[in-house]
């Protein structure tokens, strides 16, 4: 069988596709992605991102006029299931799709459907359905196939009632109680989304607190607001069995306690999409789950094939996986390689409130015995927040005691994953632009949240004297 030949092959068309696939053809390489679905965009379009934001965000709208009394004394009320929240999806999804098509064509990016498998380390051989199968040779390789949920083999996700956060979307009812089995960042997501519907959750947390990987406070805040929203956590807990019934499903747990809700969202961590793709044969020997080890620049055990994205595990971001798409291409072209670009990306989490962050947290900066201060801006003496009725929230700077240097942003509150970009350009800045002095000195728009920037900056260097 002929191979067509290419400079760059991608696998996988969702956001670490796009960014090598792109920044290869623009830098005069000819390029080739292979994707397994009818549509492009990966599961951060269609199962993950996209399609479960824009259901927060029509959830939010409606519970927003619900608690609104302006609303309230003009007797309107707002009551959709989650079907009818989630049509809001499918024109953004779409959009989506045509911008991306969009991209690849401008580009004279080859773009094939089908099921990529190796020949060899050079060649890919491409399944079709109803088509013969077409081989690919390219001198460099880059896999961003991302990643699916785990699925253990004794629980039967078959059963209407039992789902993953690839299913759960397909909801066609909104049930009254919820377990959600895992309170990773999607759990906790999920669980604050069905709680805002008026559902009864139960949050599975396996580990000892929420989110470990967060700063402690703001660790904090996001319980203590689960809680006050009558979300149960339940932490340190373990799944016996699940026993899926007609009128519900029960949760058995390792401790003894049953759980019964109308479904169970199992959101117990992800699995590299790396299977039938025959990397064993080659020398690529995926860990248990599926994700593939690479170095600092994202190369496997084969230098010229490279993989990106959610298929090598955390941070498991979509804004993440472009970056290292666009890095790894880059690398392999013998290009410059910026290591910003992949260094302190800021992490965004979309409970309800927000949360995001970029930089150290006390704990590092504790364990690493950086002198630090923190400074502090709590939302509901915003007027801004004040106006908006979002006043649940705060922001936190970590600066260096003696140089002033911004060390951490942590953001939890509405509108926290663009709040903390501000922080984010500043950290980036040489010295000595990248100090607390920036946020004392600089005038924000009032009333803003940005605002929060200059009060919590006025409230760590008071901490100084």
């Amino acid at each position: 069988m002929e191979s067509e030949k290419f400079d760059v092959v991608v696998i996988g068309a969702g956001p670490g596709g796009e960014g090598a696939a792109i920044h290869a053809a623009k830098h005069g390489q000819k390029v080739a992605v292979v994707e397994r679905f009818k549509q492009i965009g990966g599961s951060c379009t269609h199962l993950g991102t996209i399609p479960s934001k824009a259901l927060r965000f029509a959830i939010f709208e409606m519970t927003r006029v619900n608690n609104s009394r302006m609303f309230r004394e003009a007797g309107i009320e707002v009551n959709l299931s989650i079907p009818q929240l989630r049509k809001s999806a499918e024109s953004v999804i779409k959009s989506q799709v045509d911008l991306r098509r969009g991209f690849y064509e401008r580009n004279h990016i080859r773009m094939i459907r089908g099921e990529a498998r190796f020949v060899d380390p050079h060649t890919i051989e491409v399944e079709q359905v109803g088509e013969a199968p077409r081989r690919l040779q390219a001198k460099g390789i880059i896999l961003s196939t991302g990643s699916r949920p785990y699925r253990p083999d004794n629980v039967d996700f078959n059963h209407p009632r039992v789902f993953d956060s690839d299913t759960i979307l397909g909801l066609d009812h909104t049930p009254s109680s919820v377990t959600v089995y895992g309170a990773g960042v999607i759990g906790c997501e999920y669980a604050t989304m069905f709680r805002n519907i008026g559902m009864r959750v139960n949050l599975i947390n396996t580990r000892d607190k929420l989110l470990e990987f967060l700063d402690d406070e703001i660790i904090d805040a996001l319980s203590y607001h689960m809680r006050d929203l009558n979300i149960r956590i339940r932490h340190k807990e373990e799944c016996e069995r699940v026993e899926p019934l007609d009128d519900g499903v029960v949760l058995h747990l390792k401790s003894g306690k049953l759980l019964k809700t109308d479904i169970l969202l199992w959101a117990n961590g992800r699995t590299g999409n790396s299977d039938k793709m025959g990397l064993e044969e080659i020398g690529i020997q995926p860990e248990k789950r599926g994700y593939i080890q690479v170095n600092a620049d994202f190369q496997t055990v084969i230098p010229h094939i490279y993989a990106a994205g959610d298929v090598i595990g955390i941070p498991s971001l979509a804004s993440a996986a472009y970056v290292q798409g666009r890095y790894a291409a880059s690398h392999f072209l013998g290009s410059p390689c910026d290591r910003s670009l992949i260094q302190d990306i800021p992490t965004g989490i979309y409970t309800s409130p927000e949360i995001s962050s970029v930089g150290k947290t006390e704990k590092q900066l504790t364990d690493e015995k950086i002198p630090y201060e923190v400074g502090h801006a709590q939302f509901r003496s915003l007027a801004r927040a004040q106006i908006t009725g979002q006043t649940t929230g705060i922001l936190k700077i970590l600066f260096h005691r003696q140089t002033l240097q911004v060390l951490g942003v942590h953001c939890f509150g509405a509108n926290a994953a663009e709040i903390v970009h501000i922080g984010q350009a500043i950290m980036c800045q040489p010295a000595p632009n990248n100090t607390l002095h920036y946020f004392i000195n600089t005038t924000f728009n009032y009333p803003t949240m940005a605002e929060a920037y200059r009060v919590a900056a006025l409230n760590g260097y008071n901490r100084l004297f």
